[in-house]
C-alpha cells in the first residue's frame, strides 16, 4: 500500500465508523498490510486483496465480547450511536454491521459457543474514489 492509499483508507473508515480519530499506519507486517488504530489501541488490520485482478482490501477486526452486547461494544468503541447490529436471514451465525442504513460489513462467531466474534469488511477501489 502506498502513502495515497493509507490516506483514503483512513478517510473510508473514518467515514464509515463515524470516527474522526481512527488512523491508519503502515503494518510492520509488509507493504501490503496496514494496522488501524483508535488512540494507542489497535483495533483491526487491512489487507490488500488483488485476486480478481482489482485492487481491493480487506479490513478484520476481532470483538471480544459475545453476541448481546456487539452493538453496545462497537457503538462505544467508535462513540457512533448509529452503528447497528442487524440480523441475517436464514443465518445464525453471523449478523450484518450497518452505520444507519449503509451496509458496513459481517460480524461472525470465531467459535460455536459465541464468545468472540470478527467484523470483516470489503473495502473496493470505487470506495476509495471520492476520497
Amino acid at each position: 500500500m502506498d502513502k495515497q492509499e493509507i490516506l483514503k483508507l483512513r478517510a473510508h473508515l473514518r467515514r464509515s465508523f463515524g470516527s474522526p480519530t481512527l488512523a491508519v499506519v503502515p503494518s510492520s507486517r509488509g507493504r501490503d498490510a496496514a494496522d488501524v488504530s483508535l488512540g494507542e489501541r489497535k483495533v483491526g488490520s487491512i489487507t490488500v486483496d488483488d485476486e480478481d485482478g482489482d485492487r481491493s482490501f480487506a479490513f478484520e477486526m476481532k470483538i471480544p465480547v459475545e453476541r448481546p452486547v456487539i452493538q453496545d461494544y462497537l457503538r462505544r468503541l467508535f462513540e457512533n450511536d448509529k452503528l447497528r447490529v442487524v440480523g441475517r436471514l436464514k443465518k445464525t451465525d453471523s449478523v450484518e454491521l450497518n452505520n444507519g442504513d449503509d451496509f458496513l460489513g459481517i460480524v461472525s462467531a470465531d467459535d460455536p459457543a459465541g464468545k468472540t466474534f470478527t467484523l470483516q469488511m470489503a473495502i473496493l477501489d470505487f470506495d476509495l474514489e471520492d476520497l
